[in-house]
Formats: structure tokens, C-alpha cells, sequence
């Protein structure tokens, strides 16, 4: 499975991504924003996601995980996918992460742009959920800039593995509908 973007390539990761992986999520102010990615995070942890990506490619989805991968530099410079899919409810949650130097440059927007065009129109989806940290602002307004509305925020709800600090956890979601009115869609 392959997304592409103007500027990123959205992808299965592979056994080679190990490195760029452990370099971005490795990093404490990435890690301690995502419940369950501990920290320090090794190859081993990498290779073992990677492993279970690889095999989840295969089988009938219940999640899309993808890398981000820069073109420019042909380097993974984060992650974003769909996770706990229900196609029945025509449902899912999102998430992301970008390495630190690629902060505050779009990358993440232009990633959830692509992964949420692909869950609404060829998934099908109704409706998407992001779900963060309150303390995590870029990931609040992201989902904020991209149309989502604040459903609610659930106290002490998660807890990172990375700190093991628990938070308040905001939910965002988005109807297909608005996501269409939104970016303009037909």
C-alpha cells in the first residue's frame, strides 16, 4: 500500500527503515507524546513493529500503518495511519508522528490529509477520530486546522509509556461530509 503526496511517500515500512525510525521516535519529545511507544525506543523495538506492519499488510485490515518517507531526501521522517478500523461502523482512528528537525514544516498535515482522503473515499469511511494528549498543542492544532472538532477531552485517560505520565486526552472527530466541505472533495 502506497500514498503519495507532493512531497512524501506514505508506505509499508520495511526491514531498512529501522534506523530513520529509532532517529525519529527514538527522540523523548516524540516518543512522550504517543501512549505506546516506550522510550528509549531500540532497533529491537523498531524491528519488531516493523515485522508486525509488514505481516498486517497481508492479512485483511483492521489497521493501515504507514511510513512517512521525505522524497527529497528518500528518508522515513515519521508515521501516520488508521487504526482501530471498524468497517462495519465505518470507522477509525488516526495518528501521526514526525521526527523533530521536521517539525513545523506541514508534514504531518500533508500526511493526514492523504491518510484521511484514503480512509473516506476508498475505505469509505463515516467518520475518524484523532485522539492527543492536551499538552500536545502542534498535534491540537493540526487537528483543529484540518476541519476535526473537539468532542470532548477524558481526564488522567492515557498514559505514556515512553514518561510514565498519565494525561488528559482530547478527542477530535470528523464526519465525512464535513472532511468533503472542508478540502472541497466531491
Amino acid at each position: 500500500m502506497k500514498l503519495e503526496t507532493k512531497r512524501l511517500i506514505l508506505r509499508t515500512p520495511r526491514i531498512s527503515d529501522w534506523k530513520d525510525i529509532v532517529e525519529g521516535i527514538g527522540n523523548l519529545k516524540v516518543s512522550k507524546n504517543i501512549s505506546s511507544v516506550p522510550y528509549p525506543y531500540k532497533k529491537k523495538d523498531a524491528l519488531e513493529w516493523i515485522d508486525k506492519q509488514i505481516k498486517n499488510s497481508k492479512k485483511k485490515k483492521k489497521e493501515y500503518s504507514f511510513v512517512i518517507e521525505l522524497k527529497s531526501e528518500k528518508k522515513v521522517i515519521g508515521g501516520s495511519g488508521l487504526h482501530k478500523l471498524d468497517l462495519e461502523n465505518k470507522t477509525a482512528e488516526t495518528g501521526s508522528w514526525i521526527a523533530k528537525p521536521y517539525w513545523r514544516k506541514g508534514f504531518a498535515t500533508e500526511a493526514k490529509i492523504a491518510v484521511n482522503d484514503f480512509a473516506f473515499n476508498k475505505l469509505k469511511l463515516r467518520r475518524l477520530e484523532s485522539r492527543a494528549f492536551v499538552e500536545n498543542k502542534a498535534s491540537n492544532e493540526m487537528s483543529k486546522k484540518l476541519g476535526l472538532k473537539l468532542e470532548g477531552t477524558l481526564r488522567k485517560a492515557d498514559k505514556s509509556k515512553a514518561t510514565s505520565k498519565t494525561h488528559d486526552l482530547n478527542i477530535w472527530g470528523i464526519l465525512k461530509e464535513d472532511w468533503k466541505k472542508k478540502h472541497k472533495i466531491k
